[in-house]
């Protein structure tokens, strides 16, 4: 039998927007416009946003006159998402394993830790070859992850938020390989009735990224470790933002 895939269910899940999309939109743009300072690209230039969620990411791109894609895995956040399309924003059910479009973009984006959830290694390598192989010759990856020595030191195992009246019941821990984080959700007035979700990532390390990047011919070109893109130190950086390119073929 296969394994449960628990991404899928939560992704659909009204309650992964109300936990995640409450986030800070000011500052994920700060930061989207902070990083494409840094990159320079060419004004004509075609982005993809890989796990785009309902696409915040991917207009703010837009926005800024790139022609941009995004693709996901949940059908929720694409039908969500494609009511903001215009002629250089599109978005596509999909799932980051699987092939999608060759030799096409110019600088792809993964942001806010939307990777490491799969069960396998190969999985894990099927994802990067898809990103690889949808840019062009020296296109670059820009890969935003949690840094798993930080994480792994300042994990907070018990907390409760309530957002839209909603109590969200957080228990975190870990194991050698990943990372878990159980989400308990209780409905308004009811007491009896509640939601249990939980997530797993995987604890992929600077060298981890390095080698299945370098085995779809992209190399590391420089390591960020917050948003305001400081330098990356392996226990005090809080993320760990990596800046990949292409090889020429």
């Amino acid at each position: 039998m296969a394994l449960k895939e628990w991404y899928k269910d939560w992704f659909n899940s009204p309650y992964y927007d109300i936990l995640y999309y409450k986030r800070n939109e000011q500052e994920a743009a700060a930061f989207i416009k902070l990083l494409l300072s840094h990159l320079n690209p060419q004004q004509e230039s075609y982005m993809l946003d890989v796990a785009c969620g309902k696409g915040r990411h991917s207009r703010v791109l837009a926005e800024i006159g790139f022609d941009v894609t995004g693709i996901d895995i949940s059908n929720n956040a694409i039908t969500a998402a494609r009511e903001h399309e215009t002629a250089k924003l599109h978005f596509f059910w999909h799932d980051m394993r699987l092939p999608f479009f060759i030799n096409y973009f110019d600088f792809a984006f993964n942001f806010f830790t939307s990777f490491g959830y799969f069960h396998t290694e190969r999985e894990h390598n099927n994802a990067i070859r898809t990103i690889a192989q949808s840019l062009k010759n020296n296109g670059v990856f820009v890969i935003d992850y949690l840094n798993v020595h930080y994480a792994k030191d300042h994990l907070v195992k018990n907390e409760t938020t309530t957002l839209d009246e909603i109590p969200f019941h957080i228990s975190r821990w870990q194991d050698d390989t990943h990372f878990f984080k159980q989400i308990q959700i209780e409905k308004p007035g009811r007491h009896d009735l509640k939601h249990l979700y939980t997530e797993k990532v995987a604890k992929f390390s600077l060298g981890d990224f390095t080698d299945m990047l370098a085995y779809q011919d992209m190399q590391v070109q420089e390591v960020f470790g917050d948003y305001q893109l400081g330098s990356y130190n392996v226990r005090k950086s809080p993320r760990m933002i990596i800046v990949a390119k292409k090889a020429v073929r």
